[in-house]
């Protein structure tokens, strides 16, 4: 039997806040990973309808004010809602391409009254099936005064092809019982997904892959300054704040090994698809020495409780 698939991680820039746009774009690099017999293709954290950059550039912690109440309005009008079927148009290409799927996105979720936004990661299997939805623990600075705090129910792995598969978004890889929660699901690789920073990918990429002893990938989005649309609220109060910059996210995707070597080095300022075939062997090799949910764990000492439950104000019996 073969022990190895190969993975890609796409790294690109949305069509900042127009949903519909960015999930076309998703779909032509689902379908170009299927031509390069990909069997996993992840994209960065919230790409779908973008990051929130403007909250750093136009004051956005200002309480009460109409502009930043425009734009949150503008974003919540664009972001995901998942039931409502917004990604077919991904499932459909998973499945017709046999790829499974890692998307970022920006969640209006129904059970939490459809107006309050959450960063979430998506996984669709090969199948075109979404198998789970993972809000953001945690949302990190200023994202909290745009995103809400998610829950553990999409803290789980997926079987893929003879790996187990599991991930989070950005700053939850620093969260040591997060990632905890997945080795002892069996996670052998991991996906982790940024708006896009080589300084948030290049240290942790290699340290997740030795501390899990399985392969590490972090696929980051891309913004260029060039790529924010005029038609938005904010617009002149965003580029008045950029200064001299060219880019707001830079990439930063990047491959490891389960000793922590990079297989694909971080990516900066380009787009594009990244693959790399990696085999299950090298997990095993790796783990001979040190299994942090197996042989050189100690459940009697330390263990660890997870609450996977869809967290709602309302519970109809």
């Amino acid at each position: 039997m073969s022990s190895t698939i190969k993975v890609a991680l796409a790294q690109i820039s949305p069509v900042w806040l127009n949903k519909t746009a960015t999930l076309d774009k998703v779909a032509r690099y689902i379908s170009e990973a299927g031509e390069d017999a990909c069997d996993l293709v992840a994209f960065g954290e919230a790409l779908t309808p973008g990051y929130p950059f403007w909250v750093e550039l136009t004051g956005g912690a200002q309480f009460n004010n109409d502009d930043q109440k425009k734009m949150f309005a503008h974003y919540v009008r664009y972001a995901v809602d998942v039931d409502a079927g917004d990604l077919n148009i991904v499932c459909q290409q998973a499945k017709a391409h046999g790829v499974a799927v890692y998307l970022g996105v920006i969640e209006r979720p129904q059970d939490r009254g459809g107006m309050s936004l959450y960063c979430s990661m998506v996984y669709i299997d090969k199948s075109g099936v979404i198998q789970s939805v993972h809000r953001k623990l945690m949302p990190t600075y200023e994202e909290r005064l745009v995103w809400s705090a998610g829950d553990g129910h999409g803290l789980t792995t997926h079987s893929l092809d003879g790996f187990t598969v599991g991930g989070l978004n950005c700053w939850e890889n620093w969260m040591p019982l997060a990632r905890a929660s997945l080795y002892g699901q069996g996670e052998n690789l991991h996906v982790g997904i940024w708006p896009g920073s080589v300084r948030n990918t290049q240290d942790i990429t290699p340290f997740l892959a030795k501390e899990g002893r399985s392969y590490s990938m972090a696929v980051s989005g891309l913004m260029a300054v060039a790529d924010i649309p005029r038609d938005i609220p904010l617009y002149d109060e965003i580029m008045q704040g950029l200064g001299d910059r060219d880019f707001l996210a830079n990439g930063g995707s990047c491959l490891c090994g389960p000793n922590g070597d990079f297989i694909i080095e971080p990516q900066l300022e380009n787009e594009g698809l990244f693959t790399a075939e990696i085999d299950l062997d090298r997990v095993r090799e790796e783990r001979q020495n040190f299994d942090p949910a197996g042989h050189y764990s100690r459940p009697d000492v330390t263990c660890l409780q997870l609450n996977r439950e869809r967290q709602s104000t309302v519970k109809l019996n």
